[in-house]
């Protein structure tokens, strides 16, 4: 008994928050507009039309500057972390991560350089 008495909130919460989710996902279902426009048929984030043939020749930049911002973002994932503990890290963990910021700063620029971030 005393098991229920402790997770009988976690329970309520659990309870409602699946009641209510069901109740949303069903209402934006039936309520919502089913008609296609010209909007949803035209190409959105990928770069190419999504219903032509798979062998078309297709523009690479998009999935080039997609992947540099996953790399240096990720990479910027890591700064969080750190600068949170910075006043509790030493010597060696503040310099390795100024190490590893220059190393990123070059790649930046070397990107840059090389006209990856430029979208024509």
């Amino acid at each position: 008994m005393m098991f229920f008495r402790n997770y009988f909130a976690i329970f309520c919460f659990l309870f409602f928050s699946i009641i209510l989710s069901t109740i949303i996902f069903f209402l934006s279902f039936f309520l919502s507009a089913k008609l296609d426009d010209v909007e949803k048929l035209t190409a959105y984030e990928c770069g190419f039309n999504p219903f032509s043939d798979s062998r078309t020749e297709f523009d690479i930049k998009f999935y080039i500057v997609a992947i540099l911002f996953i790399i240096f973002d990720l990479e910027v994932s890591f700064l969080f972390p750190w600068a949170l503990t910075l006043n509790k890290i030493t010597f060696f963990g503040f310099w390795s991560m100024v190490l590893f910021l220059i190393i990123l700063t070059v790649g930046f620029i070397y990107e840059w350089k090389k006209g990856a971030l430029e979208w024509e």
